[in-house]
């Protein structure tokens, strides 16, 4: 059963100022292992934790560090939730993630259904 979706957009060009304005943006937003990717990607993660808060109904107290965007074998992209995160997906019912990226024209979005 659907328990949330969310959706979101970044513009990756107004993105990618921000992180060069503000450098410890990157380490507040990003997890190590995301810290390196080139801009497209960075945005489409950023979008993508936007849609996990909409999705949970965007509850205050969430760290970004608690929701990160990893690759499985295959190379699709899947969500690992931990700490604060976790704990409200637990508390919604949610045990199941589907997420889509995707950048193109200047612009990254990412789709989010919780289940």
């Amino acid at each position: 059963m659907v328990l949330g979706i969310g959706v979101d957009v970044a513009e990756i060009e107004r993105f990618t100022a921000a992180l060069e304005r503000v450098p410890r943006l990157r380490d507040r937003l990003f997890t190590p292992a995301e810290r390196g990717l080139p801009p497209q990607s960075l945005a489409a993660r950023f979008a993508a934790k936007e849609a996990v808060a909409k999705a949970l109904g965007s509850p205050g107290g969430m760290s970004w560090q608690d929701c990160e965007v990893v690759t499985d074998p295959s190379g699709a992209p899947r969500l690992r939730v931990t700490g604060s995160v976790a704990r409200v997906a637990a508390e919604r019912g949610i045990t199941t993630w589907h997420l889509s990226l995707s950048h193109d024209g200047g612009t990254a979005i990412a789709m989010v259904v919780a289940e």
